[in-house]
């Protein structure tokens, strides 16, 4: 228990670090990605369960996606909807049959509630950092377009993916 503990504090030390050295932003950002990909390394790097993992593979799928649509909006490509629905399918396809042709996905045994953890994180990863965006742009729309707090659009969704991290922590 004691070694799960000092793991704990490492990554929340990490993850103060990171939101105490970034700089500001635009919308969903590569700053946004690179966390999600430095959130990944972290928990690999310390032993976390793959589902852990698998939750910052998911808000990395949906910060890259997002900012990709970002960059097809100022090219002036397809309408609105369209580019998030291709992005998202984009990155999902560059993402998961990667992780089942390296053996990641399928594995005997890697399962929570009969769904494959990586698959299952990356779903959960997905529709919390998604609900940090939502919850971003809302707060800002009832603000009249401001933040409520700086680094507002790192913070939320990088929040919500510890959160979600911390409770499935707990649960397995």
């Amino acid at each position: 228990m004691q070694n799960n503990n000092s793991k704990i504090k490492i990554f929340i030390g990490f993850l103060f670090i990171f939101l105490f050295l970034s700089k500001p932003t635009l919308a969903v950002c590569p700053l946004c990605t690179v966390a999600a990909a430095g959130g990944i390394e972290v928990t690999r790097l310390l032993g976390v369960d793959d589902l852990i993992s698998s939750i910052w593979i998911g808000g990395l799928i949906v910060s890259a996606a997002l900012w990709f649509s970002d960059f097809l909006a100022k090219k002036k490509f397809l309408k609105p909807i369209w580019r998030e629905v291709l992005s998202l399918s984009l990155f999902y396809l560059l993402t998961i049959p990667f992780l089942y042709w390296g053996k990641m996905i399928g594995v005997p045994n890697n399962v929570f509630l009969g769904v494959d953890k990586i698959i299952f994180g990356i779903a959960v990863g997905s529709i919390t950092f998604s609900i940090g965006v939502f919850l971003d742009n809302f707060l800002r729309k009832i603000n009249r377009g401001k933040v409520f707090i700086y680094y507002q659009k790192v913070i939320l969704p990088i929040l919500f993916l510890t959160i979600a991290s911390l409770i499935f922590y707990i649960i397995i």
